[in-house]
């Protein structure tokens, strides 16, 4: 990693183009050139020394020849803490009774039960991207049941906070807001 100079960046997130960001300026004490980039691996390669690339695309292109690295795995062996690639959010600059409607609206959501019940019938799950993605049914089981936490615990919060205070310190973001959880536990 130390010697990637330019990297192209799947445009499908921007979180993850900025932790790689973060894990080689914080990290890694260099700065390669990241290029947005289609999910096209080959075309991806044709010009950078490396490529990140997320969702459906990662899961399923051919590794053979390739160094692959999993950027939750890098972070936590850099931080010893988690990461949260996606989460419900909702601004908090809406104010007066929209402000009260909205944080209402959104504690009245359920959330773990809407976990819960997507746990219940992960088979179906399964099932539908079968038909959609080239993997064993063994494999799609165990990345969506070992490699997804469905719990915000203090360990992935504390990841959370730390990637955006790093955000901020390496100018990704304009500012490292705290955040604030509406409604219950998560």
């Amino acid at each position: 990693l130390p010697d990637v100079r330019t990297i192209a960046a799947d445009t499908s997130s921007r979180t993850s183009a900025a932790l790689v960001e973060i894990i080689f300026r914080e990290f890694l004490r260099t700065a390669p050139r990241l290029t947005p980039h289609a999910p096209d691996l080959p075309k991806m390669l044709d010009a950078h020394d490396a490529a990140l690339v997320i969702g459906d695309p990662a899961m399923t292109f051919p590794r053979a020849g390739l160094r692959v690295y999993d950027l939750a795995t890098v972070w936590r062996e850099l931080t010893g803490l988690g990461f949260v690639f996606a989460m419900w959010m909702m601004r908090a600059d809406v104010v007066g009774a929209t402000r009260r409607v909205a944080a209402s609206a959104a504690a009245a959501v359920d959330f773990a039960g809407a976990r819960d019940e997507g746990l219940a019938r992960v088979e179906e799950i399964i099932t539908e991207y079968e038909a959609q993605l080239p993997l064993p049914r063994a494999e799609l089981r165990e990345y969506l049941l070992k490699n997804i936490s469905f719990e915000l615990d203090e360990e992935m919060r504390a990841g959370l906070e730390l990637y955006y205070r790093l955000a901020h310190k390496h100018g990704l973001v304009e500012a490292a807001r705290p955040l604030k959880f509406v409604g219950g536990s998560c």
